[in-house]
């Protein structure tokens, strides 16, 4: 009788997970196709992406001078000590000193933990120099960060590099489990909460304002950031599409997301039929209507997974989590 309750349970129990990942593809739109969005003056950068699939390449970070006038991917060295092949990075963000000085805060995951690696840039040489590594107890599965003083930053905190399992749960049942922290020298603490799968992150020209989209929920959070670094929620952005990194084009204020509009493509990967992308504009993000517009769309025949976009005087980079990355003049 015991193991016949057991099955019964069981059966049960994957019926409604059953249901409950039906009710997840229909909450996300999983399976939308786009309408390509496509400027005329595009081209993929060979050097950058993974189309190979290869996990256990060291990861690498890469200068792009969008100035010149046919740009090109230089891989930066890296000098001062740093074990290049624990390399793992993720998320990253810039910090610029009063001297000019330019600091590059990286997402790391070495064996898959979670650590922020500060590096100096040296225009002269172009390379980068290791000064630090952050360790936290809260900085765990960190997916992004942004960074608005030196060695003060917000990170988002997801689950995907401590329990994939619980990370697609979370997703599947609606779970708010993952939140924004905060980190200085002298304060670590979770400073918003309350998220599906917390992801991308940035902050306004003026640093008032921090964005963090929440991939699951298809949407983006108006921030409102205190003198003591805590952040009161202003308002939510719903997106139709699932939304991953986000930027701020430093002309305008506006918010460019890179979208993942059919993410089961994405998570079950078939060459034959490849996930999209998908690049919105966002605008007068603290009005009451914000604007929403498509600024790159494509079915996966030239770029596929599209996960972050920087735009910069008329032209704009578009990268993905494991394909190729495009570069158009808009």
């Amino acid at each position: 009788m015991g193991k016949l309750v057991a099955l019964v349970l069981l059966g049960v129990g994957l019926s409604l997970v059953g249901e409950m990942f039906l009710a997840f593809r229909e909450r996300v739109n999983a399976s939308r196709e786009v309408e390509p969005v496509e400027p005329e003056n595009c081209h993929l950068i060979e050097e950058l992406g993974m189309p190979n699939f290869a996990p256990d390449e060291p990861g690498k970070i890469f200068l792009m001078d969008l100035n010149e006038q046919n740009p090109r991917a230089q891989a930066l060295e890296i000098s001062g000590g740093f074990d290049k092949e624990l390399f793992n990075p993720h998320g990253i963000s810039i910090f610029i000193d009063k001297d000019n000085t330019v600091y590059l805060y990286v997402v790391n995951h070495p064996h898959m933990k979670s650590t922020v690696e500060i590096f100096k840039f040296e225009e002269q040489q172009r390379s980068l120099v290791y000064l630090k590594t952050i360790k936290h107890e809260l900085l765990k599965s960190v997916n992004d960060i942004v960074v608005l003083g030196p060695e003060q930053f917000y990170a988002t905190r997801d689950h995907y590099f401590t329990n994939s399992l619980l990370s697609f749960f979370e997703m599947i049942l609606d779970l708010r489990w993952t939140y924004v922290l905060f980190y200085s020298p002298r304060e670590v603490k979770v400073v918003a909460k309350g998220f599906c799968s917390a992801n991308g992150i940035t902050v306004s020209a003026d640093q008032k304002y921090v964005y963090v989209a929440d991939v699951a929920a298809k949407n983006i959070h108006i921030m409102e950031k205190h003198d003591n670094w805590d952040l009161t929620q202003l308002k939510v952005i719903q997106l139709g599409t699932l939304v991953d990194n986000l930027t701020v084009d430093p002309a305008t204020g506006d918010i460019l997301a890179g979208c993942h509009p059919n993410p089961m493509k994405l998570l079950n990967y078939n060459p034959e039929d490849p996930p999209g992308s998908e690049v919105l504009r966002i605008q007068n993000v603290l009005s009451e209507k914000p604007r929403v517009s498509t600024v790159y769309a494509n079915n996966g025949s030239v770029l596929q997974g599209t996960s972050v976009a920087s735009v910069y005087h008329g032209k704009i980079l578009i990268g993905t989590v494991f394909h190729k990355t495009l570069y158009c003049e808009l």
